[in-house]
């Protein structure tokens, strides 16, 4: 299958700093949907949440809050639900242990993700969601999630270099 990738650029004047993830397209150039789930999960995941007003921006001169126009009224709209994960306010954040006053970017980087993806469980899309972060390397954080959907097969999903650290040496 051809292969298309969706790349979100943390920062475009540092190079080399794009998460890349990955989407299969079937002969037809359609996206498969024998992947479906897990493409829900890309999304989820890696696009931008719109945070609150007073949330910490990772660039303290932007006004910019994240979000997608299309979560507006999605509710009322089509039965939705707003799409994305605040994974993007750690862009530039110090990995910091556990006893950090204001909380481990590990456990932030965890909590953000169960946070994007509780909708699955929500909408009964799956029965249960386990969504862990584990700091792997120096300046690096991944992200795994295990889908549960009643008696089928768990699925295992690892985002490696979803999140890391920028000027991390």
């Amino acid at each position: 299958m051809p292969d298309v990738r969706y790349v979100q650029q943390t920062d475009i004047a540092i190079v080399g700093t794009a998460v890349e993830l990955d989407w299969l397209m079937t002969p037809m150039h359609l996206l498969g949907d024998g992947f479906a789930l897990q493409s829900a999960v890309i999304i989820a995941l890696g696009t931008d949440a719109l945070v609150p007003a007073d949330a910490v921006l990772p660039d303290p001169d932007s006004t910019d809050r994240g979000g997608w126009w299309g979560d507006m009224d999605a509710e009322e709209i089509w039965n939705g639900w707003p799409v994305g994960s605040k994974l993007w306010l750690l862009r530039r954040a110090k990995i910091t242990p556990s006893q950090a006053r204001e909380g481990s970017t590990v456990y932030r980087a965890e909590s953000y993700a169960r946070e994007a993806l509780r909708p699955f469980t929500d909408q009964r899309i799956a029965s249960r969601i386990d969504a862990g972060a584990s700091r792997t390397d120096r300046g690096r954080i991944d992200v795994s999630v295990v889908i549960y959907r009643g008696p089928d097969r768990p699925i295992d999903l690892r985002y490696a270099s979803l999140w890391e650290e920028l000027g991390a040496p």
